[in-house]
């Protein structure tokens, strides 16, 4: 297991290539780089094109545990939904991009960007932004405005990026998404759904030292879990959990 699955319902390491140039979309192309994926992870069956034209190949996420590969116009993506460690999602990450620049027709000169994501979920039926401005407080100039009588918080998506050199090409972003609509509140009917925390770490590429897709990979690897070791999750995941616990 890795260090973060009692922490959280579902956790999730992605990554996101980013391309200025479309990619190929041709069906032979298309169907070997999938084939290839699906020899090298025989559990990958699930192949479908979806309405907005990415393709994606999948293993059966009844599993709980299930990698994933998307092709889009301009963006590969991949990841590792629960995975029983973080080895695990590496090597599904760094054999996707040593392999796709060949079997897609990329190289570092076409990549805009590489992203590496830490995704913790955390399911809950009730008002995911009045949970999430509980769990992480607002600071003294807003705290009036929850103490207003009659009022409910509708939205609360705290989104903080930061530059981690001197050059603003290496960044990281914390983010959190919640799933409440106002109908949900106005009727008090609220479906379980996961309120999501995303920790990113972003490469711009083209002016870095680092050349190779696989060594930028576990460079990003290494700074987002240190940094979600450091501060994530003492700020915003423990908390997070332990509010959604005592409501439930």
């Amino acid at each position: 297991m890795t260090p973060y699955s009692s922490l959280c319902d579902d956790f999730g390491v992605y990554v996101y290539l980013n391309t200025k140039m479309d990619l190929p979309s041709g069906r032979e192309t298309v169907l070997h780089f999938f084939e290839g994926m699906r020899k090298m992870y025989p559990q990958m069956m699930d192949f479908e094109r979806r309405e907005g034209g990415e393709f994606v190949l999948e293993e059966d996420r009844e599993q709980g545990s299930y990698r994933w590969v998307t092709l889009e116009a301009r963006r590969l993506c991949a990841g590792f939904v629960n995975p029983p460690d973080l080895e695990s999602a590496d090597s599904l990450h760094e054999h996707i991009l040593e392999v796709a620049p060949f079997h897609l027709d990329f190289n570092p000169l076409d990549c805009e960007a590489l992203d590496v994501l830490f995704a913790f979920d955390f399911m809950y039926g009730g008002n995911h932004d009045e949970v999430v401005a509980e769990a992480l407080g607002l600071n003294t100039t807003l705290e009036s405005l929850l103490q207003m009588p009659g009022s409910r918080v509708i939205n609360y998506e705290p989104s903080l990026m930061l530059a981690l050199d001197e050059a603003c090409r290496l960044q990281c972003r914390l983010s959190i998404e919640t799933r409440t609509n106002a109908y949900q509140i106005r009727t008090g009917q609220f479906p379980d759904a996961p309120i999501s925390v995303y920790f990113t770490v972003r490469q711009y590429w083209g002016r870095q030292p680092i050349k190779e897709f696989g060594d930028s990979y576990r460079n990003q690897r290494r700074l987002c879990q240190e940094l979600v070791d450091s501060h994530v999750i003492p700020a915003i995941v423990r908390p997070l959990a332990q509010t959604i616990a005592a409501k439930q």
